[in-house]
């Protein structure tokens, strides 16, 4: 499975991608806002996308969005801080596969890339 990691935070696009590898998924590629996330959909035509919401420039969500439009089959798992209750129901809402509250656990990240190849 072809992966693209995003997220604003340098540490945890480390993290997730060194967590991915480790466990047998390729990482095609990583972008820091959603704006940049959109652009490397493209490009890349990942299988799945780890989106974290709160990011300059375009937010996880407006990323989703945009990602849908392009591939209404696009399967997204949206990475929140904990409290953010409201953006992931609306994140969901609006078509992400799963949701993972930040402390990142890596089983956690496992078992939501296992529930999106579904």
């Amino acid at each position: 499975m072809r992966i693209l990691v995003v997220d604003d935070a340098a540490f945890m696009r480390e993290f997730i991608s060194s967590n991915l590898i480790d466990v047998g998924y390729d990482v095609v590629g990583i972008a820091c806002d959603g704006k940049e996330a959109v652009e490397k959909y493209i490009q890349l035509k990942p299988d799945i996308v780890t989106m974290d919401i709160n990011m300059p420039k375009m937010d996880g969500i407006e990323a989703l969005e945009e990602i849908l439009k392009l591939d209404k089959n696009a399967k997204v798992i949206m990475i929140s801080d904990i409290g953010q209750h409201s953006k992931i129901i609306e994140a969901i809402k609006k078509g992400a596969v799963d949701f993972i509250v930040k402390p990142l656990h890596p089983d956690r990240l496992k078992q939501s890339l296992e529930k999106a190849r579904i």
